[in-house]
């Protein structure tokens, strides 16, 4: 696998493939990564080809300049409240709904592993993407907090949805209502983080893991991601009907059959992701 540089439309939002992984980078580090239109619109479009792009086992989102992400442009917004809006709500309503499916929600939901990379600040919708992600790395300079409420706000980008999966109904209740700042630490023993590691380290450590995965069985890899989406809101009986499909999908893979037969001649298996 080659490295090269998919294109997004804006240099805010910068995305490469290396060994199978595709690197998502925020990149407003002035502005510590805020969310900007062309951000947002660059990242749905990243994430989309990432979908698709068959050389592409796991996807790593992260922010540049020593930040993940600080949420929505608090700025911007200032100014807004001083003009008139540019479109009718319901255009706007529409929009966000659009980018917020196609990014958090295709961060959940696509069928291959997703890992947040966080150095620094992860608020308010940036905390919602790096939440979306399915595992996540930050480093001990990392910082999460809602932060809506500081502002206003009630929340987007699917922070309240997964906070209360995550964390259950009490604690998603006061980090969103009181908005606290958590250090990595924090994060680490609620469980909102997989892995700590020394500051300026969270990238090397999510491309290692990264690595890993996508040289793994994808379509297993695939399998087992969804398994545990439908484990979140299913009930035993479907999840384990569920669950017998995917394993007979997956037993008559290539993988399967490389793998079965590696582990009989004590070898290591190198999987084709079919």
């Amino acid at each position: 696998m080659t490295h090269r540089v998919l294109e997004t439309g804006t240099d805010e939002l910068l995305a490469e493939v290396d060994q199978g992984v595709a690197v998502l980078t925020m990149n407003r580090p002035e502005r510590r990564n805020a969310l900007s239109d062309a951000m947002l619109e660059g990242l749905a479009a990243a994430l989309a080809a990432c979908e698709a792009d068959r050389e592409v086992g796991c996807v790593v989102l992260t922010g540049a300049g020593g930040a993940f992400c600080a949420g929505g442009d608090v700025k911007a917004f200032a100014e807004r409240v001083t003009r008139a809006p540019e479109s009718p709500v319901h255009e706007r309503l529409e929009r966000q709904r659009r980018l917020q499916r196609a990014t958090a929600g295709r961060l959940h939901a696509m069928a291959k592993p997703t890992i947040a990379s966080v150095e620094g600040a992860a608020a308010g919708a940036g905390l919602g993407l790096a939440l979306a992600c399915d595992l996540r790395i930050t480093s001990e300079a990392g910082v999460f907090v809602t932060a809506f409420a500081r502002v206003g706000l009630s929340g987007d980008y699917g922070a309240t949805w997964f906070l209360t999966r995550m964390l259950g109904k009490a604690k998603a209740m006061e980090l969103l209502l009181f908005s606290p700042r958590m250090t990595a630490a924090q994060a680490s023993e609620a469980g909102l983080v997989n892995r700590v590691v020394p500051a300026g380290e969270a990238l090397e450590a999510a491309l290692g893991w990264g690595r890993t995965l996508a040289s793994g069985p994808a379509i297993a890899l695939g399998a087992i991601k969804g398994n545990v989406l439908r484990a979140v809101d299913g009930d035993l009986l479907t999840c384990m009907d569920l669950e017998v499909n995917e394993m007979l999908r997956c037993g008559e893979t290539a993988d399967h059959a490389a793998a079965s037969a590696a582990f009989a001649a004590k070898e290591t298996p190198v999987f084709q992701g079919r």
